[in-house]
């Protein structure tokens, strides 16, 4: 670090380049588990995550504790109710969001505000069995700053069910929208045959049977025929709401 600096002070290098030189040396290790990234989003415009699954609890709440005293707020995904509960138990002091739909926790210290944006990020998904990925998708999109609506159940099982969310995309002026479905994954094509945003569709590892658990949908959406549609993998709700927030902030910025 002092390398750097000292090269900035000698006009060896620009503002610009220290800055970014410096961004690489704002890693943290803690213990043997982990070493945190503290300038992702400063890096790339996404947070760190902490994935919950295959971690022990004892191993997520010390990260959990790294992170919020470093960036004030930490995301840890993919936990069930009942680990979420012991979890946020451990944790006192520091202010707990749980979203049991997206198997979520955000976990900040109090006072600790998100920076808003003015990206807007839209989330629909076609059947109530899909709100979970869904959730995620949204719940990221939130975290990164993006004002966000959603349209759950709206399926092409019933079609009608689908105008109100696309005159609501419209009203919100969305600058991307993640469409989440699970059996035959039809439903973002049909989304991005409508609208004249960036979809990024969701396969859901909902469906039984062959081409069940997510592949039917992920096979429909990479094969479809609607131009504008991009496709993250199954289940990847974190995936897709950090594509969907990249697109709208980077859309914020010149509307501003």
């Amino acid at each position: 670090m002092r390398h750097i600096l000292d090269d900035y002070k000698k006009g060896k290098v620009s503002l610009e380049e220290a800055e970014r030189n410096l961004r690489l040396f704002s890693m943290k290790k803690i213990e043997n588990m982990g070493l945190i990234d503290t300038h992702r989003q400063n890096r790339t415009g996404v947070p760190e995550a902490i994935f919950g699954e295959g971690k022990t609890d004892a191993e997520i709440i010390s990260l959990a504790k790294s992170f919020i005293e470093k960036k004030n707020r930490c995301i840890v995904t993919r936990l069930t109710p009942e680990r979420m509960a012991k979890i946020s138990k451990k944790l006192t002091g520091a202010k707990i969001e749980k979203n049991t739909k997206a198997g979520a926790l955000v976990i900040s210290k109090k006072g600790a505000k998100i920076k808003k944006t003015g990206g807007r990020v839209a989330v629909l998904c076609a059947g109530t069995s899909d709100i979970g990925r869904a959730e995620e998708a949204a719940l990221i999109s939130r975290e990164m700053g993006c004002e966000v609506i959603t349209f759950y159940d709206v399926g092409i099982a019933g079609i009608h069910r689908l105008i109100p969310a696309v005159e609501g995309i419209i009203k919100h002026d969305a600058d991307a929208v993640v469409v989440a479905a699970g059996m035959e994954g039809a439903l973002p094509s049909v989304v991005a045959g409508l609208i004249d945003v960036p979809v990024i569709g969701l396969p859901v590892s909902v469906g039984y049977g062959e081409g069940g658990r997510g592949r039917a949908a992920l096979y429909s959406m990479l094969q479809s025929c609607s131009p504008g549609l991009a496709t993250v993998n199954i289940d990847n709700g974190f995936g897709a709401g950090a594509m969907a927030s990249l697109i709208a902030n980077r859309a914020a910025k010149f509307r501003d």
